[in-house]
């Protein structure tokens, strides 16, 4: 499947906008609702605009907090290593769409 999302300052859908959340993701269990993610969030408001973090790994969608690694960026985070904590706050099984929070920790030059 394919993300293109907003990206927002807060969990709140009508916050400030940010920029956009683009990549893929695609089951890989057949027992839970588990994803491998490839992520990347795309600023393109305030002193991030033109930069972008990227995430790759396992989310495991029904865990309260889940923690996803940092594996690059461009612009203001090259080089960018760290994580994400991913926590759901809505989700709606029919049309597919959730509001996730990423909290993102990164060490970058």
């Amino acid at each position: 499947m394919i993300a293109d999302d907003h990206l927002t300052e807060t969990p709140d859908p009508t916050s400030k906008l940010l920029g956009k959340a683009q990549g893929l993701y695609s089951s890989i269990s057949q027992s839970d609702i588990t994803f491998l993610m490839a992520l990347n969030f795309v600023f393109t408001e305030g002193k991030y605009n033109g930069s972008t973090i990227s995430i790759f790994g396992k989310n495991s969608v029904l865990s309260k907090v889940r923690e996803i690694p940092v594996v690059g960026g461009t612009g203001m985070f090259r080089f960018a290593r760290g994580y994400a904590l991913a926590k759901t706050y809505v989700s709606n099984a029919t049309t597919l769409n959730a509001i996730v929070e990423y909290d993102v920790h990164v060490l970058h030059y």
